[in-house]
């Protein structure tokens, strides 16, 4: 007969240890935590974000700073453009440069009794540069007849040299937006010239519409050039300023549009005043840069 043996009590459970992986896989781990945690928190400096969308305000501004530059370089009262709608639009920022917009849009003529007169479509290049004035533009309109134009500026310089009494008008438009159909060309004119100065103003978030010629300083007709200096308001959106700029121009049918200004605000002298020409001639591609 065996003895029997003792019995023995199983050991008491202990307080329960972590996992532990194997060594092996300790400089994985690691690795992959060091990983995760540099991608939570560190960033590419290539990387740009996604620009926002323009706003409807700002392709409307773009549209308008085009087509001021548009106006002033195809140098033709007869022929001034607005804006009818925009249709199409792409866009682009780049920190150093500013908020580039790139649309088409389709023009009417400025008239309201031709207004219903559809001028063709533009595409157009707009840079803001970083909220300071004068984009930079390129655009491309639809081109009007060269010779239909080229005759009703020529009609409309005969107009203007018939012209009575131009040193005596006060303001165009009167008081109650009516413009006297003998000054008419008159208006267009000055029109043509404050082109210039709202599209070398426009800003990212300003722009402006001529409002009324409040005087004129000098007034004088040759069988070369009218040579027209004069002071116009305008008005200033969205700060509802209204701003007095003078404005000196020479103009002839088919030659160099000269203009210079100076604007009584706020702005530097270098924003507010400026000396240019444009070309008169109605190509179909234009750019300032």
């Amino acid at each position: 007969m065996q003895p029997r043996g003792q019995l023995r009590s199983a050991p008491r459970p202990g307080p329960a240890r972590p996992f532990a992986p194997p060594r092996a896989l300790l400089p994985l781990l690691l690795l992959l935590l060091a990983l995760r945690g540099a991608a939570a928190t560190l960033k590419d400096p290539g990387t740009v974000d996604a620009p926002e969308p323009p706003s409807p305000g700002m392709l409307q501004q773009a549209a308008r700073a085009a087509l001021h530059f548009f106006n002033f370089r195809a140098g033709s009262p007869s022929a001034l453009r607005v804006l009818d709608k925009v249709q199409e639009v792409g866009w682009q920022v780049d920190p150093t440069r500013g908020y580039q917009v790139n649309l088409v849009f389709s023009t009417q003529a400025y008239h309201l009794q031709d207004r219903e007169r559809r001028l063709g479509r533009c595409s157009a290049q707009v840079l803001f540069k970083n909220q300071k004035p004068g984009p930079a533009v390129t655009v491309r309109c639809a081109p009007l007849p060269e010779k239909h134009m080229l005759r009703e500026d020529r009609l409309l310089f005969k107009q203007l040299k018939q012209l009575k009494g131009a040193l005596n008008v006060s303001s165009i438009p009167d008081d109650y937006g009516n413009i006297d159909p003998s000054l008419r060309p008159m208006w267009d004119l000055a029109v043509l010239g404050s082109s210039y100065v709202m599209w070398e103003r426009t800003t990212q978030f300003l722009y402006y519409y001529p409002l009324r010629i409040s005087s004129v300083k000098q007034w004088k007709t040759s069988d070369h050039a009218i040579d027209f200096d004069y002071i116009i308001l305008l008005h200033e959106f969205p700060t509802q300023e209204i701003i007095p700029c003078h404005i000196h121009l020479i103009w002839y049918p088919g030659k160099w549009l000269k203009v210079s200004y100076h604007c009584e605000d706020m702005q530097t002298p270098e924003a507010s005043s400026g000396t240019e020409e444009g070309s008169a001639v109605a190509p179909t591609d234009f750019s300032n840069f």
